[in-house]
């Protein structure tokens, strides 16, 4: 019966790849994507395999069933562009007692207080300061998470997303979107290997334009208002493996690598083409009693072409540590979200708190 669930979700999206890939706008939602978790961060956000906490809500909804704790609670903050946008995340997780997991998470990317100047100068013509408002361009997710294991294969842990996106700019437009990820992980001869599917029938965000704010500017510009339109997130697969090596009595080390395979169309990435992309994220952690780690990671391989003309080869690095004590994790993250040149580094910390239930 799951193989031929998955069999039919193929299928579905291998059609809805077919007809909507030449309408639906490369890198839609793409805040989805930039990750969660400094721990992941660190690694090279490859997780799709091995994530066995609260943030498996995001990267793979199966791993919920590895919890070790009875509840866990995340909270996650990172300022990009030298504090110019916002990047928040909290999600909680907790045990059911027919021993699955339900999760809930909440994202925000936002760029606060942008200057509204359309009405900086006066009727007389004079600048009156007083006039300038603010307002945010605000990304928000919610994610529904639910995993249990299942007795096929020798054990398997599946589990799936409900999510919900809301979009603001100001008081301009918002949209509402909705969408459905799967993820399954499987154990294997000391191997982790997982699977994920996200926006597997679509995320569908309807749009809509306040025509009011904005029609006296489309007058002046002599541009065409759209009150209402859809765009379409089309679907993307992760596949992921790892495996973990104890190293003596007291240290450990995790290797993981991800492949994510696009549907929108060729992009920058290692492996291109008019059908889809691939792009790789190796990581790896080093582990002393499971008390601290060490971590890095690459990924984010883009080919850039200079002004001279000339091509390069871009990655995004990634190095992070962590602490365990007790039931509390701290994470640490630093990493380069552009051009090593360009030096866009960014700072990333999370909390994780467990919280267990005496019988």
């Amino acid at each position: 019966m799951i193989k031929g669930i998955l069999t039919l979700l193929a299928l579905l999206g291998i059609l809805l790849t077919g007809n909507a890939q030449g309408n639906a706008p490369k890198y839609s939602n793409e805040f989805l994507n930039l990750g969660v978790d400094a721990r992941a961060f660190g690694m090279g956000m490859s997780m799709s395999s091995h994530v066995d906490d609260v943030s498996a809500g995001y990267w793979n909804p199966a791993g919920l069933n590895s919890l070790n704790a009875d509840y866990q609670l995340e909270l996650m903050h990172s300022a990009y562009f030298g504090g110019i946008a916002n990047y928040d995340y909290g999600a909680f997780a907790g045990k059911l007692k027919d021993e699955s997991v339900l999760a809930i998470s909440a994202l925000r990317f936002a760029v606060d207080d942008i200057a509204d100047t359309r009405l900086l100068f006066d009727a007389n013509g004079g600048v009156n300061y007083d006039n300038i408002q603010f307002f945010s361009a605000a990304d928000y997710a919610f994610l529904v998470s639910y995993a249990r294991n299942v007795s096929l294969f020798g054990g398997l842990s599946v589990g799936g997303n409900l999510k919900v996106i809301r979009r603001v700019v100001g008081d301009f437009a918002g949209s509402w979107g909705f969408g459905l990820d799967f993820g399954l992980q499987k154990t294997w001869k000391k191997w982790n290997f997982g699977v994920v599917g996200r926006d597997i029938f679509g995320t569908f965000n309807s749009w809509s334009i306040n025509e009011d704010e904005l029609a006296t500017i489309y007058q002046q510009t002599g541009n065409t208002l759209y009150t209402q339109s859809l765009e379409i997130t089309l679907p993307r697969v992760v596949l992921g493996a790892s495996r973990g090596f104890q190293l003596g009595e007291h240290f450990s080390l995790l290797a993981s690598l991800d492949l994510v395979a696009t549907t929108d169309g060729r992009r920058n990435t290692l492996v291109k083409s008019d059908l889809f992309s691939l792009d790789p994220a190796v990581g790896f952690e080093f582990g002393f009693k499971s008390l601290a780690f060490v971590r890095g990671g690459v990924g984010q391989f883009q080919e850039i072409k200079d002004f001279d003309g000339s091509k390069n080869w871009t990655f995004q690095p990634n190095v992070g540590v962590g602490f365990k004590v007790q039931e509390v994790s701290i994470d640490y993250a630093f990493t380069d979200i552009g051009d090593q040149a360009a030096g866009l580094y960014s700072h990333v910390f999370s909390v994780k708190v467990d919280f267990n239930v005496e019988d």
